[in-house]
């Protein structure tokens, strides 16, 4: 139970409004060109490429095309974020890859590190070897992550050709290992080739080889640094969330959320809120609205 001279509420309107501002959802704040998709991820820190079922995160999608369902047409002007996100992976303007939940998600290089300094990385090319024999890498994931070490870029049809997982049967494996590979902040796409019965195939890399400044960045980031600033730009972009909500986006245990929950009330960055748009419940509010 909340003390009392803790408790906050938020009403739909203030949270619906606040929101709308974050997400990029009231008439004339959605983004119009590449160049403001790379301001908005800087922004924002991370947001999600396409909105995901039951995660509460600003979207690319959404912040072009409003709060409406990506659309099935191809020719919707809201895909206009495809070419986006493929034109820019070779510049280096940002990060992109299936990290929260194993979904596409964009990262600004700024914020990046923080999410490295979480990883199982330490800036060395060979350190994948002691997740394997913990038992935290797949084999596959080994095999692609070699294939890459001993290759360096490859399109998604050499990539299997040359890990050896062509075979009909190792489809999902392979795919497991690229989604597993990317979470694990290992490997990233850097280019689309035409390549494939669709002419269309993500290139990947090894990450500390297309963006080494990032290993070094994260060095000096300690684990608790990260999770409370990486807690405090998805408070600011969501406005607020549970804690079990925290645990299902990052994948981090209960203890860890709660100390970086600790980390941004000590600082005056986040308060508790016990209603919420009406429902009653115990939330972590960003700054902005607890103390509303």
């Amino acid at each position: 139970m909340m003390a009392a001279e803790t408790q906050r509420a938020i009403s739909k309107s203030q949270f619906d409004a606040y929101r709308a501002h974050t997400y990029r959802l009231g008439r004339g704040q959605q983004l119009g060109s590449a160049e403001d998709a790379v301001a908005y991820v800087a922004e924002r820190g991370f947001v999600y490429f396409w909105p995901i079922k039951g995660v509460d995160l600003p979207s690319l999608w959404a912040a072009v095309a409003g709060g409406r369902p990506v659309a099935d047409k191809h020719d919707d002007p809201g895909h206009v974020t495809w070419g986006w996100k493929d034109g820019l992976l070779p510049q280096r303007r940002w990060y992109y890859g299936k990290l929260l939940r194993g979904k596409g998600t964009m990262v600004s290089l700024e914020t990046l590190p923080y999410f490295y300094a979480l990883s199982e990385n330490y800036g060395d090319p060979n350190d994948y070897l002691m997740e394997y024999e913990a038992g935290r890498l797949g084999a596959e994931s080994k095999q692609v992550y070699e294939t890459l070490l001993a290759h360096g870029a490859l399109d998604t049809l050499a990539l299997r050709r040359e890990a050896r997982l062509t075979s009909r049967d190792s489809n999902t494996r392979f795919e497991r290992a690229l989604v597993e590979l990317q979470r694990g902040l290992r490997i990233l796409p850097v280019g689309v080739a035409e390549a494939g019965r669709w002419k269309y195939a993500f290139i990947y890399d090894m990450l500390d080889r297309w963006l080494p400044q990032v290993p070094v960045q994260a060095r000096a980031i300690g684990r608790g640094q990260a999770r409370a600033h990486l807690l405090d730009l998805y408070l600011r972009s969501v406005g607020a969330a549970t804690e079990p909500q925290m645990v299902q986006l990052f994948r981090w245990r209960k203890d860890e959320v709660s100390k970086a929950c600790a980390v941004l009330a000590r600082d005056g960055l986040a308060g508790r809120v016990n209603k919420l748009a009406g429902q009653t419940g115990e939330w972590w509010a960003t700054a902005e609205l607890s103390n509303g």
